[in-house]
């Protein structure tokens, strides 16, 4: 897996279809109840659910999470101020999930690249 410099939460993404909580967890570093307590204050953040209320999130809901996680311990958003910059006009949050999503498929590329030089 490919490992961008900032740490455990710039890990690249698996290319799966759905994720558990305690993956997300793991992939972005936030512990499993923060996530779910992110859910009720961050109404875009909603996994599907299914059989006996288990979270099954996709790599946008990731995505959002690493976001959040930014906003909130990085950059010192609280949690009302970082649900404004998410939910606001600004279109710089636009481009900054592109930039993380153009980001996520040149470091998967890379990754497919370097499996296919072995052969």
């Amino acid at each position: 897996m490919h490992l961008v410099s900032n740490g455990k939460h710039n890990e690249s993404i698996p290319s799966k279809r759905y994720f558990t909580i305690g993956e997300v967890s793991e992939l972005c570093d936030v512990k499993s109840h923060v996530l779910r307590y992110w859910e009720q204050e961050f109404p875009s953040l909603s996994p599907a659910k299914r059989r006996g209320n288990r979270r099954y999130y996709q790599r946008h809901d990731v995505l959002l999470i690493r976001q959040i996680r930014s906003l909130l311990y990085e950059q010192g958003y609280t949690i009302e101020g970082a649900r404004k910059k998410l939910l606001g006009d600004d279109v710089s949050n636009d481009n900054n999930l592109s930039s993380q999503l153009v980001n996520q498929l040149v470091s998967e590329l890379e990754d497919v690249l370097t499996v296919l030089k072995k052969d």
